[in-house]
């Protein structure tokens, strides 16, 4: 049984805390500030719960103390303080943060640590970046790599066509930051909600357009080898341009509470989800433009004894997938680790990442 702390008891922390502790390999302390989260928690006997304050540092370390890792399902402006947290405690640390700052902070962090530091461990960035370099790998010479994620509502009923499965902080975040991208081998910044596009997928038809931290650190390890490669988001037509209505013709850019206050008094949750993975990559082999796509869906399932939202599934699985790889001696146990670096072949063979099995939900690789 190994130690394991889980940083923020929303949504997607209490879905890694039970998955973990439901597998009978963890126990799981579930920390968080706000008491009522906590006292939702699911009673078990590999689950405690801690009110812990992440700005205090020597709480945070005292909660640490003695552990195997710290997994952070926190808001992304908490990442630095747990990660600095983590290397002072000498413990694992593993994040779901899309934001790229934080990334780079923990990335500095980990240049010192004599623990792994493994962040974006979620779906994007996570997932689909060992899917996008398994696909890579398969050619001689990449010409582009096209990755597009979404967490959607299997039966929309609002003008957004739009239900809250996530963070609402990291939806927001994803929609305002810049977004990295390379175009004809640059590497450059382009603005969220722009590029919009439209396909169509087991004849629906979605759109997609640029967000924020999905491709995770791929752009670096790319760099100088692909022309093309961006990431983007997949919602339901006539999405981005209400978001847009509200980010830049309301100014709710720049009051991100209010947003967030209108989204979660407004935006029902629902477990009723589908993700779609859809990632396309072009490029030679022996001399010939060949394309490559992997696409999955994956709905909303009983996991560890409760129905869970896919993108619950997702995300938690995909977190405690790499964990288990750490635990098992599979990934490096020192220094930065990409999510790139991940096989995927030994990702999906994992009990927890096989949540994305297809055969289990019905999609398809092509």
């Amino acid at each position: 049984m190994k130690d394991i702390v889980v940083i923020g008891a929303g949504k997607i922390g209490s879905t890694i805390a039970r998955i973990l502790a439901h597998s009978g390999d963890y126990r799981v302390t579930i920390a968080d500030r706000a008491e009522e989260q906590l006292a939702a928690i699911e009673q078990h006997d590999a689950i405690s719960t801690a009110v812990v304050d992440i700005a205090d540092g020597a709480a945070m370390r005292k909660l640490l103390a003695g552990r195997f890792a710290v997994l952070s399902a926190a808001p992304y402006h908490l990442t630095v303080a747990i990660a600095e947290a983590a290397a002072d405690a000498g413990v694992h640390y593993l994040d779901l943060t899309e934001d790229v700052e934080s990334t780079r902070q923990v990335k500095r962090i980990a240049a010192e640590a004599k623990t792994a530091f493994i962040p974006q461990c979620g779906l994007a960035p996570g997932f689909i970046s060992i899917v996008a370099n398994d696909l890579a790998s398969r050619f001689d010479t990449l010409d582009s790599v096209r990755m597009r994620v979404g967490a959607l509502p299997q039966y929309p009923s609002n003008a957004l066509n739009y239900n809250l499965t996530w963070s609402t902080d990291g939806v927001i975040n994803e929609y305002i930051e810049p977004c990295e991208a390379i175009v004809e081998g640059a590497l450059i910044e382009v603005p969220a909600l722009e590029e919009r596009e439209e396909f169509s997928l087991d004849g629906v038809t979605y759109e997609a357009f640029n967000t924020s931290g999905g491709l995770g650190t791929l752009c670096d390890t790319l760099k100088d080898k692909v022309r093309t490669l961006n990431y983007k988001t997949i919602r339901y037509p006539g999405h981005v341009a209400i978001m847009k209505a509200l980010l830049n013709d309301l100014g709710l850019r720049h009051r991100r509470d209010v947003l967030k206050d209108i989204f979660e008094n407004a935006l029902p949750t629902t477990t009723q989800d589908v993700v779609i993975i859809f990632v396309t990559v072009s490029g030679r082999k022996a001399g010939r433009l060949v394309q490559e796509t992997y696409a999955n869906k994956v709905y909303s399932a009983p996991v560890a004894g409760r129905l869970h939202s896919a993108i619950q599934i997702t995300t938690a699985g995909s977190i405690c997938a790499v964990l288990d790889m750490l635990a098992d001696g599979t990934l490096g146990a020192r220094g930065f680790v990409r999510q790139e670096e991940i096989a995927l072949s030994a990702f999906l063979a994992n009990r927890f990442g096989r949540y994305y099995a297809q055969e289990h939900h019905g999609a398809r690789a092509a």
